[in-house]
């Protein structure tokens, strides 16, 4: 009996994937421009969604790597299920400063902005195991620097506020 194969990876992503990928940048501008162009009254609320966004994607981005491990079967290194859990064991753990009122959110926001950028190297290995789509990086390239940069910026704009 031989053993099932994991399915092929498709060559590129489909159009569905790359908008809606890109248009995944929109709240985390919108929290930047509500911060810049709004007063003391928003900053609470911008700063706990662009915190909440930034937190969800990056635990997101783990299903992604634990949906891409799964279809690369026995052929999945371990390394790839460790790395699609610790997105959320981080995004926790930056919540914690700011949950137990020990620090404003900025220094969380910059630690989860940091860490969103970084995780462009999981999705390099990723690929160099061959479990990736193609396109994958012409997506995840963008989004990860976009969404890592504008969370930085948030992060940095709550450090000016009072």
């Amino acid at each position: 009996m031989t053993q099932p194969t994991a399915p092929e990876v498709p060559p590129t992503l489909p159009f569905a994937a790359r908008a809606l990928g890109l248009a995944g940048l929109i709240p985390q501008g919108l929290v930047v421009a509500a911060l810049v162009t709004g007063g003391a009254d928003v900053w609470f609320a911008a700063l706990s969604l662009g915190y909440a966004y930034a937190a969800l994607i990056f635990s997101f981005l783990g299903g992604l790597w634990w949906g891409l491990a799964a279809m690369g079967g026995t052929r999945t290194p371990t390394w790839a299920w460790v790395a699609a859990v610790v997105p959320s064991l981080l995004a926790l753990a930056s919540a914690c400063p700011w949950a137990t009122g020990g620090t404003w959110p900025g220094p969380s926001l910059i630690f989860l902005g940091l860490a969103i950028a970084v995780s462009l190297l999981v999705d390099l290995r990723l690929r160099a195991a061959g479990l990736t789509p193609g396109g994958w990086l012409a997506l995840r390239v963008p989004l990860s620097l976009g969404l890592g940069g504008l969370t930085v910026a948030v992060g940095l704009l709550s450090l000016l506020m009072p």
